[in-house]
């Protein structure tokens, strides 16, 4: 008689485990939240005419979203994250709608900003939130051996995911302020808002909060350990990726408007877009020999590089061997810091830390883009170019203050 063995149950993939759904609505999800920076200040500059209240309104937002951004992951972590997101969703979207209907009314300038400030700081961080879902779904129900790999894939495609937004958001914003009107960009964030961000919400995943929390939602470690060193220098790294993301968009800008296809823009910011969320996925099969500390140099240095191509580009045909460039670089360093700061969460405030990143990102594109405009305006296109430079320099500095403050010796814990 010839004995059957019964071969063992592979483990779960993580996309069985959420859903495909999962993933779809967390993508659409984020649309809002890469809208709202250049929807407002592009609402706010054809309403009023003027593009320095246009900066001031866009930099409300990203302050709004730098307070209260991370203080979202706090509740998060204690309260769950589908109380905190409803709430958020609920009222982000109202003030999106209400912004769109003040910069027509006679209201002054500072009620506007304070509409502004409001929309940021209730932005739903959908982003962080199911970086930190999707990590304590691995920790819970997969194999130790593949939980790692499987954390570094999930990065991967969250920040590909990131990274497709962040360039088809302003592309939406444009299509929809040229087909309908200039407040339309809002009024379709509110939409998607009040939908896919509060499916987002109630979908089962939510329940999946961090395993290291105590009883009562209180975390194990202190407060004072979201500002050592190690987690600063992630967040300083990837504020710079904001910059650049700022930076570069409008600069860009202003370069194709010089030459008459300002509304080209977008379609070439594409090109950059496209590349960045291809070598983000890409990250998940690099050897383990090349280090997070290492990609994280490597790769700023590339994108350091290409920003200096654009300091001197002067040609469509230069700007965009540039942004290819580019591309390379900024898809791979922000899937690196993401690891970063997941490996370096203090127990229990992961949805904290990557909020504190999401916000980072969101603060430096509103920051940028009102100065580069302002630059734009006041210096010309040339000044603004050098801008990107300047944002990339703040990457790769941040990246050489990693590799000293990174232990080597030290393997990350793969749910932290």
């Amino acid at each position: 008689m010839t004995q059957t063995h019964t071969p063992s149950a592979a483990a779960p993939s993580l996309l069985r485990l959420a859903g495909l759904p999962y993933f779809i609505i967390a993508f659409i999800a984020r649309l809002p939240f890469a809208m709202m920076v250049v929807g407002v200040l592009t609402v706010v500059v054809s309403a009023r005419g003027s593009l320095a209240l246009g900066g001031l309104t866009s930099a409300a937002v990203g302050l709004g979203t730098a307070v209260v951004g991370p203080l979202l992951g706090a509740a998060a972590d204690r309260y769950g994250q589908r109380v905190v997101l409803m709430i958020s969703a609920v009222v982000n979207g109202t003030m999106l709608a209400v912004f769109a209907w003040v910069v027509y009314s006679p209201a002054a300038d500072p009620i506007l900003l304070i509409a502004a400030l409001l929309i940021g700081a209730s932005a739903p961080q959908v982003s962080p939130m199911s970086r930190s879902r999707l990590v304590a779904i691995i920790s819970e129900r997969m194999p130790e051996s593949t939980r790692t790999k499987t954390i570094s894939g999930t990065f991967s495609y969250e920040s590909a995911a990131d990274e497709t937004v962040f360039v088809f958001g302003p592309f939406l914003v444009g299509v929809l302020a040229s087909a309908i009107a200039p407040w339309a960009p809002l009024v379709g964030a509110a939409a998607l808002t009040f939908v896919f961000v509060g499916a987002f919400a109630l979908h089962p995943t939510a329940r999946h909060i961090s395993a290291e929390r105590h009883a009562d939602g209180s975390a194990p470690s202190k407060a004072s350990e979201l500002f050592r060193p190690e987690l600063l220098v992630v967040v300083l790294g990837i504020l710079g990726v904001g910059l650049f993301f700022g930076a570069m968009l409008t600069s860009l800008t202003s370069f194709m408007a010089d030459r008459g296809d300002a509304e080209q823009a977008g379609l070439l910011y594409g090109v950059m877009g496209i590349g960045s969320a291809a070598l983000a996925l890409g990250v998940a099969w690099l050897p383990p020999r090349f280090t997070l500390r290492a990609r994280w140099l490597v790769f700023s240095g590339i994108l350091f590089l290409g920003t200096l191509l654009v300091a001197s580009a002067s040609s469509v045909e230069t700007m965009l061997i540039a942004l290819a460039i580019m591309g390379i670089g900024i898809g791979p360093t922000l899937v690196t810091q993401y690891s970063f700061g997941a490996a370096r969460s203090p127990l229990g405030r992961s949805a904290t830390v990557m909020t504190m990143l999401g916000s980072g990102v969101v603060v430096g594109q509103a920051a940028a883009s009102a100065i580069t405009g302002e630059v734009a305006e006041s210096l010309g296109t040339g000044a603004a170019l050098l801008l990107p430079a300047g944002a990339a320099a703040v990457v790769l500095m941040a990246g050489i203050a990693n590799w000293f403050l990174s232990d080597p010796r030290r393997t990350p814990r793969a749910g932290a």
